[in-house]
């Protein structure tokens, strides 16, 4: 799972990874909590064009009854779980982060652990999103979830999940608008070989 992660990397080199011209709707924070404010990157409904937004990280289905908080999601189930499986098809996103955070048993307690490439540089989750109303009083939320997976070589002794993490030659498939072949979507959500990785102790 991916329960908290961090981005301060700053705006310029955000906007750069992800491919925005305008970087200003950027969250940094050095935690970052389900339910808080996170910006992702999507294609404009209006334009098409690759644009930053604020968007409530848990997800809400636009059918729900109620406010939900799908702060992750498998991805091996998005096609059978209700709660994903529109959003899948329809409205992907690219969540920028510089690191994650874990709680691994060290001598028999738990240690927050962060995990970050080695030369610090942001990367992005793979990432869903939703705009649901609510029937009550008329509010419009766009939210988001993180899709994660099987862990690789390097997550497996520290959880058996992990955020799936998109390089930047994946990102245009990725977001690529409407519905598209599902087994080469699918096909993108493995658990990545990425550049050199560490696991630090975190305050």
């Amino acid at each position: 799972m991916c329960g908290r992660f961090k981005l301060t990397s700053s705006a310029e080199v955000v906007a750069d990874l992800l491919g925005v011209v305008d970087p200003s709707p950027l969250e940094s924070r050095e935690e970052i909590f389900p339910t808080n404010a996170v910006s992702v990157a999507r294609l404009s409904e209006r334009t098409g064009v690759r644009e930053l937004s604020l968007l409530r990280w848990g997800l809400i289905p636009h059918w729900a009854r109620e406010e939900t908080n799908f702060f992750n999601a498998r991805a091996e189930t998005l096609l059978e779980k209700p709660s994903f499986r529109d959003a899948f098809r329809a409205r992907r996103c690219l969540v920028p982060a510089d690191g994650f955070f874990e709680w691994p048993i060290v001598e028999g307690k738990k240690r927050k652990t962060l995990i970050r490439r080695c030369d610090q540089r942001p990367f992005a989750f793979a990432g869903l999103w939703e705009r649901w109303q609510s029937t009550a009083d008329a509010r419009v939320i766009e939210s988001c979830t993180i899709i994660t997976s099987e862990p690789n070589d390097f997550m497996r002794p520290i959880h058996r999940r992990m955020p799936v993490i998109l390089g930047p030659d994946r990102f245009a498939e990725w977001l690529s608008p409407g519905s598209r072949p599902q087994d080469l979507l699918s096909g993108l959500l493995q658990p990545a070989e990425w550049p050199a990785m560490e696991a630090i102790k975190a305050q």
